[in-house]
């Protein structure tokens, strides 16, 4: 599902906040959103350093490389604005704009096909997107609901690449004041998608007599979570997180726009510091295990891809600092 992962899961989300209203408005949707999501933030500026780790590769099913990454990192920058809403606060509409910047750094590389190890050049890639989202709040048998639609664009250092878009429900099933749980469904409107759509589910669960809450959101999280310290927060878990980014390419086997989709299960800990109500700061660290990463040509779906990668685990440590605009509390 690529990175409408992340996009579907934070309005998604925000429902379980809902759920704990009578009357429930957009003001607290924003809430749940930005608690959870630093990158939903007004700004957001995020740097990771992973770890060298070694890697095995196949070009159209054949054994093509092994090597090894030395150094890879990532620097991220978002911006989210809301521009309109309706006077009952129910309907939003709001714009996005992200940037990504990788570099990798390899050492020895290793060619099945002619036998011998190279050395090669460093290589650094550029990934911007923009998205439109339209949200709309109400209720279905009774129950908070939240229908939303996105539309995306995005490319790289070159030009636009892809437009893209889905759109999803979600209704409350349960909510107590320990236990919300959500379900919906999202439909995915992109010819690269391996299915048209996917179910959906939460659980967010306070522990009696404890400190600590469970944050489970299929398919992309499982946090164990409490405060520690004076406005800090640390969560211990797994987060399923994707990655993706264009590829210009002239070889003999490969001429064109390829896209490189990457899905990483990073496990580990995160320690959040709010320094005020609208600047909060983060640090985690642990081990990042690459479940995937392939190539395929731009728009095909990533079960027809051209190369395929396994990679060993590695560690990674990954800083970030994010600013939200409305936050008065």
């Amino acid at each position: 599902m690529k990175s409408k992962i992340f996009s579907v899961l934070v309005v998604f989300i925000s429902i379980k906040a809902m759920a704990q209203e009578k009357e429930p408005g957009m003001k607290t949707l924003g809430k749940a959103i930005v608690d959870k999501f630093p990158t939903t933030r007004t700004f957001d500026v995020q740097y990771e350093q992973l770890g060298p780790s070694n890697y095995d590769s196949e070009l159209f099913g054949n054994k093509f490389e092994r090597g090894r990454v030395e150094s890879h990192n990532r620097f991220k920058a978002a911006f989210n604005l809301p521009f309109y809403a309706t006077k009952s606060k129910r309907f939003v509409l709001a714009a996005s704009l992200r940037y990504k910047y990788e570099s990798y750094e390899f050492g020895d590389i290793y060619n099945y096909g002619t036998n011998e190890t190279y050395r090669r050049e460093n290589q650094d890639v550029h990934f911007w997107a923009g998205a439109l989202t339209a949200t709309y709040m109400a209720s279905l048998f009774g129950k908070p609901a939240i229908y939303s639609a996105t539309a995306t664009v995005d490319g790289d250092e070159e030009k636009l690449q892809r437009l893209k878009g889905f759109a999803s429900g979600v209704l409350v099933l349960k909510r107590t004041p320990s236990t919300t749980i959500t379900a919906g469904i999202l439909v995915l409107l992109d010819p690269s998608s391996i299915v048209p759509m996917t179910p959906l589910l939460t659980i967010n669960h306070k522990f009696k007599n404890s400190k600590w809450d469970m944050d489970f959101i299929l398919p992309q999280r499982l946090l164990f979570r409490r405060e520690l310290l004076e406005n800090g927060r640390i969560s211990l878990g797994t987060e399923l997180n994707t990655e993706s980014f264009y590829l210009n390419l002239n070889s003999s086997n490969l001429k064109g726009v390829y896209e490189l989709n990457q899905l990483e299960l990073k496990s580990g800990i995160t320690y959040e510091y709010s320094f005020t109500p609208k600047l909060i700061a983060f640090a985690k660290g642990g081990i990042n295990n690459v479940v995937s990463a392939r190539i395929t040509e731009k728009g095909e779906r990533t079960n027809r891809y051209v190369y395929d990668q396994k990679e060993d685990a590695q560690g990674y440590v990954r800083f970030g600092i994010s600013y939200n605009l409305f936050n008065r509390k």
